[in-house]
């Protein structure tokens, strides 16, 4: 049974009554309306912790999905889920992939950020951390360009590294 048709609590049924409506008003092909579907249970599996399942929903939800918008968002999904289970390579290639499709995605270009400052963080060698702390401020610099508001720890980390001059953001 599709996780959509067993919802459990007031969240995830809400969730899926607004979801159905927004179906049921625009216009959508049935495989549109197929790729939403995986793509909500894969949302609300993920919600639940329910990782292997919310994947298989997303690669089905990316079999059926043509719009690159929408396919951004089931690639950053995906690396999300790798990113919590510690799978960072892994996070890294979903991310590149929501990257490339929406390059407009600040929050990809953080967790991207984030996974590198951790290796940098963590490097063996002063010039394998510095390469990896580059990367990490390039992908701070393009997410906050896109949400001044946004990332302020990233902004703070930027400045007094030296990395970049913040109030060419604003």
């Amino acid at each position: 049974m599709p996780r959509s048709q067993r919802n459990d609590n007031f969240v995830d049924q809400t969730f899926t009554v607004i979801a159905d409506t927004i179906l049921k008003l625009f216009p959508a092909s049935q495989k549109e309306k197929e790729a939403f579907a995986y793509y909500r249970d894969g949302m609300s599996a993920q919600g639940d912790g329910e990782y292997a399942e919310a994947l298989s929903n997303y690669e089905e939800a990316l079999k059926l999905e043509e719009n690159a918008y929408d396919r951004s968002y089931i690639y950053y999904n995906m690396g999300l889920i790798h990113a919590s289970n510690g799978e960072h390579d892994k996070a890294l290639e979903y991310y590149a992939e929501a990257i490339d499709l929406n390059p407009r995605m600040p929050q990809a270009l953080n967790n991207v950020a984030v996974i590198y400052h951790h290796k940098g963080e963590n490097a063996q060698d002063e010039e394998q951390a510095e390469e990896y702390f580059n990367i990490a401020a390039e992908h701070w610099v393009r997410a906050i360009r896109l949400a001044p508001n946004n990332y302020i720890e990233a902004q703070n980390w930027l400045k007094t590294t030296g990395r970049a001059d913040i109030n060419l953001f604003f």
